[in-house]
């Protein structure tokens, strides 16, 4: 149990007694917040715990925060104050910030790993774009945040598995066929672009799909029949895309335990959730399509699933899709989508109550969208081809780890402005750069410190580290696994990233303020431990990030 742990549970057993001795009346005690005070003449940490509570216990807030510090004992607590409309301000004895940063020191690598939980797996499906060309900004930044967030849930404890939805069946996949079939028969000189496919995909990616096809096999394909010569395309430009899909997610350190294909729901998977919504009564028939009865689960209309054709809709195929994935077996799902399939939530969910399944197992982060911003100018359009700037683009101009810092550093759910010129820039003002100069720093100290002899004992005094800056970084480090378990509870990376930063910003504060080589042997050896841990965390941090962590800059 840490310190925060243990000063919650102290102010839990100090209202029980109260209760139990008639001070305060029998009520729902709210849940105990800790906070580190703005500054330190007031304490290592506050609570508004009496004010929360004053509706329960009947009480003026001072009087309750007075009963409270009265029941209160702990031989690791200095003292309490009671501060203006009944906050409550707590001093740790000194010891227990050195016996903290004592721990953290001798559990090495292992710290910001915490304990496995034991519960049913957690899924997290995300990116999931059509492989019918190339990532665009708004897949980087899904990626970005997805993969922090299974990073982030595993620290915690979270057994997490990532999946990525090919969707590789339907129109899409046949569109894309046809796409790369015209543009196989205009570089042949057998069509023209007036007669492109009206639904087809304009990108420049098709036509060097075509070209490669072209430079491998000629025109051996043109005796064929456009059935034929389709379904052929269709299968080397799915190929393709996919691999090249794969490899831009790699580079962008994006990987994924499952790549889970639609075409495997088809048709089998399918029928069978239809099936089963037809026994529990779920679907009804009308103008020859089948519906799902959405609106019983609070959609506003009723949802075709299977159309008059007897084609399957998209809907159809989701809902086999997440039927599969709680008879897989798991305990909370997990979809990260782009803003504009809010309106589709509703649908699955409905969809998943009529299975017989919990819906609420089922959790949808919404991905707001990213504007690019150059010279303070918004950038819509790729300089290369003229549309949508790519995910490869990004990367290529300011690197992968500029790039998903800055996709996770906003929560999910707000809108992001990417300073392109701030995400290059080499300054201080570019806040990955600030986290890596601060790592890099570190380990420019230990190579300097090992070339004089100095290294962390078993013995090492660290009561030695008593300045401001110093306490400051201490109690940072102390606050990184609380913010692991709130980050992944809250399915918010982006506190890590927080984290770093502020961490980064201590650590310089610190470097500018003390000297840790040519002071007295053992205040140096006290800071080199410091500072180790300090690597650690910042390395651990940039890692769920999915950032690196370089020893030179």
């Amino acid at each position: 149990m840490d310190i925060k742990e243990k000063l919650i549970a102290a102010i839990e057993g100090a209202a029980k007694t109260a209760i139990k001795d008639g001070a305060f009346s029998e009520g729902q005690l709210p849940n105990i917040i800790l906070e580190v005070p703005p500054k330190k003449e007031l304490g290592d940490f506050a609570t508004n715990f009496a004010m929360q509570s004053a509706r329960a216990f009947h009480m003026n807030p001072r009087k309750i925060a007075e009963e409270l510090t009265a029941r209160i004992d702990a031989d690791w607590l200095e003292h309490t104050e009671i501060a203006g409309p009944g906050f409550i301000n707590f001093f740790l004895k000194s010891n227990v910030l050195y016996d903290g940063l004592k721990d953290i020191l001798n559990r090495g690598e292992e710290f910001g790993q915490l304990p496995q939980k034991d519960m049913k797996p957690v899924q997290v499906e995300y990116v999931s774009a059509n492989p019918t060309g190339p990532l665009h900004v708004g897949h980087g930044r899904g990626a970005a945040a997805g993969s922090a967030l299974v990073n982030v849930m595993r620290a915690a404890g979270y057994p997490v598995v990532s999946e990525y939805y090919i969707n590789d069946a339907g129109n899409q996949i046949d569109n894309l066929a046809l796409s790369v079939n015209h543009r196989y028969l205009e570089l042949l000189g057998q069509a023209t672009e007036e007669t492109f496919p009206e639904n087809g995909y304009h990108g420049a990616d098709i036509v060097d799909t075509a070209r490669r096809i072209i430079r491998k096999d000629n025109d051996k394909y043109l005796n064929m029949s456009q059935e034929e010569r389709l379904g052929i395309f269709k299968e080397l430009a799915l190929k393709e895309k996919l691999e090249a899909l794969k490899e831009d997610l790699a580079a962008f350190n994006c990987e994924f335990d499952v790549w889970y294909s639609e075409r495997t729901l088809h048709p089998d998977k399918v029928n069978k959730a239809i099936e089963l919504l037809k026994s529990n009564g779920k679907i009804y028939e009308e103008g020859g399509a089948l519906w799902l009865k959405s609106t019983e689960y609070g959609d506003d209309k009723d949802r075709v699933v299977i159309r008059d054709n007897g084609v399957p809709t998209y809907l159809a195929a989701d809902i086999a899709y997440h039927k599969d994935k709680y008879e897989r077996g798991f305990g909370k799902i997990i979809n990260i989508w782009g803003a504009d399939h809010h309106g589709y939530i509703c649908r699955v969910k409905a969809a998943i109550s009529a299975l017989g399944y919990d819906a609420d197992n089922l959790e949808v982060l919404l991905l707001q969208m990213v504007r690019l911003l150059r010279g303070g100018e918004m950038v819509k359009l790729s300089k290369r081809t003229g549309q949508t700037v790519t995910l490869a683009e990004l990367i290529e101009e300011v690197g992968t780890d500029a790039a998903r810092y800055f996709f996770i550093m906003r929560s999910m759910d707000s809108q992001l402005d990417f300073d392109l010129d701030l995400a290059k820039s080499k300054t201080n003002e570019n806040p990955v750069y600030y986290i890596q100069y601060a790592h890099a720093r570190i380990c420019s100290i230990f190579r300097q410190a090992q070339e004089t002899g100095l290294q962390v004992t078993g013995d090492v005094d660290l009561a030695l580290l008593v300045d401001e800056t110093e306490i400051d970084i201490i109690n940072k480090l102390q606050e990184y696994e609380e913010e692991i378990e709130r980050a992944a509870a809250e399915y918010a990376p982006q506190r890590i990233a927080r984290y770093a930063y502020e961490l980064a910003s201590k650590f310089h504060s610190f470097y500018n303020q003390c000297r840790i080589l040519g002071v007295e042997d053992k205040l140096a050896e006290a800071r080199l431990a410091l500072v180790t841990v300090t690597a650690h965390t910042i390395r651990h941090a940039l890692g769920i990030l999915g950032v690196s962590a370089p020893e030179k800059m």
